[in-house]
């Protein structure tokens, strides 16, 4: 039986976007309908309808005389991606502030804290499942945010920030797990979880945006850090990156 229509959609996004966080697929490579959809074992319908979704995501853009090429991004754009999902965390944090229904609502965020408590706590940096754990509670800290917001409008722009390889708020730990200054780093970032956290428990939505754009500039600096220990090219996506653009 031949697989359901979304299915193979869901398959063709996936795959493109594999494809070039794997770097086979790199900045100015322009893309053949014939060949992806060959490559990834699917019609040329689903296949378009993945190109109009990256594209939409930013990772595509279209070419003069149709079809579409891998984006490049300078190390200005993936410093102002990183400051948008800032801004945009920011003002999620206000709003939970300001929204804030007691402390069952916030329990999850509350949970999150706790559980990244135990893990930073410990003597030994955190490898393996430890550091996986991490990185998923690292970024339930930041979607409850949005969830404590309550608006829809914000969750999408957040969506399509996240989109970009660069942007998620886990994106440079992985490479700084191999740095020295790594233990440091997730101490400082937890720490800061904890300042936010306490700003929307007392309803301080000022505070709670302060601090939350002070915190995602935390993964600029760790942005600098990568790049000065020459450790760009094993990110995923690092072929989009060029960094004499600007």
């Amino acid at each position: 039986m031949a697989p359901a229509p979304v299915s193979q959609g869901l398959a063709a996004v996936l795959g493109l976007r594999q494809l070039i966080m794997d770097g086979e697929l790199r900045a100015g490579d322009r893309l053949s309908e014939v060949r992806l959809a060959a490559r990834l074992e699917v019609s040329r319908t689903p296949l378009r309808l993945a190109l109009a979704q990256l594209e939409h995501e930013g990772l595509l853009e279209p070419v003069q005389g149709g079809g579409f090429m891998v984006r490049s991004f300078s190390g200005r754009q993936v410093v102002d991606a990183i400051e948008l999902r800032g801004v945009l965390e920011g003002t999620a944090a206000r709003l939970a502030a300001e929204r804030n229904n007691g402390p069952r609502a916030l329990g999850e965020l509350v949970a999150s804290v706790a559980k990244l408590d135990r893990i930073v706590g410990v003597e030994t940096i955190p490898t393996g499942e430890a550091f996986e754990l991490y990185v998923e509670l690292n970024m339930t800290f930041h979607n409850q945010l949005f969830v404590l917001a309550a608006s829809d409008a914000l969750l999408d722009a957040y969506e399509r920030v996240l989109a970009l390889p660069f942007a998620q708020p886990s994106f440079f730990l992985e490479i700084q797990a191999e740095q020295e200054l790594f233990e440091p780093t997730l101490a400082a970032g937890n720490a800061q979880h904890h300042e936010i956290l306490n700003a929307i428990e007392h309803g301080d939505g000022a505070e709670a945006e302060r601090l939350a754009r002070r915190h995602a500039h935390l993964a600029v600096e760790n942005l600098q850090s990568v790049l000065e220990s020459g450790g760009l090219d094993r990110l995923p996506g690092s072929s989009l990156i060029t960094l004499d653009a600007g």
